[in-house]
């Protein structure tokens, strides 16, 4: 029939453009397009397609392509899109040498905004065969944590980001201690003693304090005794200009004293280097040339860039992209950390949260992650995101891989008078993994109580795959298996679990941190912790852990992921 021609070639088409998975909502589309007369029969059409992308998607990808080829080659011809490079405004030639870093501070659970610079930098590596180096910021020992450094690896992992080269900045103290001996000597920075009102004055207003006249000697002889000297009585500061337009030139502060243990370094230090100077350092040591960073420290670039060239070091090529925000999602660390703290959040992976170890848990994937931060670009333009637009990345990966089962949530007894006895086999997936479900049925079941409430009297029903029914006065009556009977005359599908004792118990944990409970069908105790299925018209949720109910019965309690 030429209709299932017309649709056996789109779908290969979509096949081979989905990685060998045609959407059958993208091929009624076009059809209806070319054939509008179709419209008309929607219902047979859609029977049609989904029967032949069944079909299409149990081929491999050089099938169908054979396929395609032989029956349409028309199809196949299309001009090959030349990829844009999102990097392009770095201005990088073929066979330049690209060395890339993204330097976190070990001092909490990363989020999506710092794994959009992560990506970020280890794409523009990997893209000119370059290196990418992991550097821990790690020299503010009032902030580090030491259970961060493993936490971070973890969650970079976990999104794909494999680094090339690991580097603790506090390994490199000496380094900035030399750097800051040689600044000394050659009259470019001062100990200075007035206090911290004194200083921000002085940035403030432009006005040089005493300090800054000392000679080299005396600075060399300050520098020298800091580590003799009280915690905020002595810092080093760049001179530079206290009238320049960017703030952070008017001398900043390289060093400063601070009498804390350090994670990695215990106390073998107490004079501390600041973010630009270490920062500066660092990137020009081991060679930075390029790095994508959000547009908070697009004024540091001139102070670092300043540091670089002022100690003879490469400069690094900077460019800061405008962060975004998600609507409703908290984001500060310090905030998260209250919450956490108050019981108000259920810790850093709380489902409300953004962080990646919330992401995670939630079941979201690293791809869907990865394409998502490309989605919000790299422009210096703020963006304000929402969380459907991460989730429309995830659920196209989830809607291709997941298991389908039956949950039904809040169950109440449905009796189905005359209902015959079935063994019902389901798919657990509707187009590459058919069946595999399998449930005997006789005429008791269980339905959701929202699904019972609503039936209305003289109306026929189905229960998904299983049979019709109709609701009359004095209970429900039978009326068929017939999947056709039902398009015709029917008004709701429901899905549904039979009355059995080896059903499963379920509980979900909301986005809100509400709890849904109910019941599960027995395939369930076959899912992996991790592993993310679709409770079919509920929505996907993710397995994280079993354990045992109040009355003693095991429990499975999954995470709600999405719609």
């Amino acid at each position: 029939m030429e209709i299932d021609k017309i649709i056996t070639k789109h779908a290969l088409k979509n096949a081979l453009d989905y990685k060998g998975k045609a959407n059958p909502k993208a091929i009624i589309g076009k059809v209806i397009g070319t054939h509008p007369e179709w419209k008309e029969k929607m219902a047979e059409l859609a029977q049609k397609i989904g029967k032949i992308v069944g079909e299409v998607n149990s081929l491999t990808l050089e099938q169908q392509r054979g396929v395609l080829e032989e029956e349409a080659p028309e199809m196949l011809e299309k001009k090959e899109k030349q990829e844009r490079d999102i990097f392009a405004f770095f201005g990088i030639k073929e066979g330049e040498n690209v060395v890339t870093a993204f330097p976190p501070g070990p001092e909490k659970y990363p989020h999506i905004g710092h794994a959009k610079a992560l990506l970020l930098n280890n794409m523009l590596a990997r893209q000119h065969n370059g290196k990418f180096i992991l550097r821990f910021e790690d020299t503010n020992p009032k902030l580090v944590q030491n259970i961060f450094y493993d936490i971070m690896q973890e969650n970079f992992k976990w999104v794909g980001a494999e680094w090339d080269e690991i580097v603790y900045a506090s390994d490199y103290m000496q380094l900035f201690y030399k750097m800051c001996e040689k600044s000394i000597e050659e009259g470019n920075v001062y100990v200075c003693s007035c206090d911290g009102e004194k200083i921000h004055e002085s940035r403030e207003k432009g006005i040089a304090c005493a300090c800054r006249d000392r000679g080299k000697q005396e600075n060399r002889e300050l520098w020298s005794s800091m580590n003799t000297v009280p915690q905020g009585h002595a810092i080093v500061r760049l001179k530079i200009d206290l009238e320049h337009k960017n703030t952070t030139m008017r001398d900043p502060t390289i060093f400063r004293i601070i009498d804390q243990e350090h994670a990695r370094q215990g106390k073998k230090y107490r004079i501390w280097p600041n973010y630009d100077w270490q920062n500066a350092i660092m990137d020009g040591h081991l060679g930075i040339t390029h790095r994508i960073r959000s547009k908070e420290f697009e004024l540091r670039s001139e102070l670092q860039n300043y540091v670089q060239t002022m100690l003879g070091l490469p400069t690094t090529k900077t460019f800061e992209f405008g962060r975004f925000n998600l609507l409703g999602v908290e984001s500060s660390g310090r905030k998260i950390r209250e919450g956490v703290e108050k019981g108000d959040l259920l810790g850093w992976d709380d489902p409300s949260l953004t962080t990646i170890v919330a992401l995670r848990r939630r079941g979201f994937q690293p791809k869907s992650i990865r394409d998502f931060v490309l989605s919000t670009g790299i422009s210096k333009a703020e963006a304000t995101m929402t969380w459907d637009d991460i989730i429309i990345h995830n659920k196209r990966l989830l809607d291709a891989e997941s298991d389908r089962y039956f949950f039904v949530q809040d169950p109440q007894e449905l009796w189905v008078k005359a209902g015959p006895e079935q063994e019902v086999e389901l798919n657990l997936h509707p187009s590459h993994r058919k069946g595999g479900r399998k449930m005997k049925t006789h005429d008791n079941f269980w339905v959701s109580s929202k699904d019972l409430d609503s039936l209305e009297e003289g109306k026929m029903y189905r229960l998904m795959d299983c049979l019709n029914f109709r609701k009359q006065k004095d209970g429900m009556e039978y009326d068929s298996v017939d999947v056709e009977r039902y398009k015709a005359h029917g008004e709701k599908i429901m899905h549904w679990l039979p009355r059995s004792d080896d059903l499963v118990n379920v509980m979900i944990v909301m986005p809100d941190k509400k709890v849904v409970t109910g019941l599960g069908e027995p395939g369930i105790v076959n899912i992996k912790e991790g592993q993310v299925v679709q409770f079919e018209r509920f929505g996907f949720c993710r397995l994280d852990k079993r354990e045992k109910s109040e009355e003693g019965k095991e429990r499975y309690v999954f995470w709600y992921t999405h719609k």
